[in-house]
């Protein structure tokens, strides 16, 4: 227990006040939808993009933020590295795969057809 209260930092005052405040305009924005909900819906939707870009600027300045960027430039680092498969590839192994679903299908309906017919003939529903 104590090992595992080491290891995790606690939370900063300034990203409590920013959690807070991205609680706060959150719930402003729910409320001002509510209040102009006679305004034209492509105005409503300016508004909630900005709110967006309110959030994500305060998100990003939180340690989580922070956190959040750094794996996705880590990931995109590693999304470079990956060998994409040609087309042909793409187009070979998908013919494959939709081959042996429908010879799957076959024989499970096969099996299926069967199994239908055994319990038909032993509870005599069948001649």
């Amino acid at each position: 227990m104590n090992v595992k209260s080491k290891q995790q930092s606690p939370k900063s005052k300034k990203d409590i006040f920013l959690w807070i405040i991205i609680v706060l305009v959150i719930c402003a924005a729910i409320v001002a939808n509510s209040y102009f909900s006679d305004v034209v819906w492509s105005l409503k939707l300016v508004g909630w993009i900005v709110v967006a870009a309110v959030e994500i600027f305060f998100v990003m300045l939180t340690s989580a933020g922070k956190a959040l960027w750094t794996f996705t430039k880590e990931s995109r680092m590693e999304m470079r590295k990956v060998v994409w498969p040609t087309r042909h590839e793409t187009i070979r192994t998908t013919l494959i795969v939709s081959a042996l679903v429908l010879v799957t299908a076959l024989i499970m309906w096969g099996v299926d057809s069967m199994l239908l017919w055994i319990i038909g003939w032993l509870t005599g529903q069948r001649g």
